[in-house]
């Protein structure tokens, strides 16, 4: 069995030695006043409505009432928004939009592609 050796110094990354090397500072950690989380945040604050592209190709219009550093969110007021094509024995079907309201959701942070403030 060959023992493990430790690459040359040339080849190592620098700052991976330390475990701090990847984390915030303390104080940074949760601060979303800056940064691409902002938007969320003055939306928690305001209480505006936010449009919310999905992985799943729908859209999510609604209010933000909470969200952490994944970008998961609970959301208010929500109508959920997208598009079907019949596949019927018709040749032409047209694609027909649909929606529907839902009072209180969780939506987890991974399938958010992007975030929208409303400027109203």
């Amino acid at each position: 069995a060959q023992a493990h050796r430790a690459a040359p110094p040339e080849r190592r990354r620098p700052g991976t030695g330390s475990a701090m090397a990847d984390e915030a500072k303390p104080e940074e950690k949760d601060n979303f006043d800056v940064g691409p989380l902002s938007v969320l945040q003055k939306c928690v604050k305001d209480n505006s409505q936010v449009l919310i592209n999905c992985r799943n190709n729908r859209k999510i219009l609604a209010r933000v009432k909470a969200f952490d550093r994944h970008s998961n969110m609970v959301l208010e007021n929500v109508r959920e928004m997208w598009t079907e094509v019949p596949h019927g024995g018709k040749k032409k079907a047209k694609p027909v939009n649909k929606d529907r309201f839902i009072s209180k959701l969780f939506l987890r942070g991974d399938s958010v592609i992007l975030v929208l403030r409303n400027p109203k």
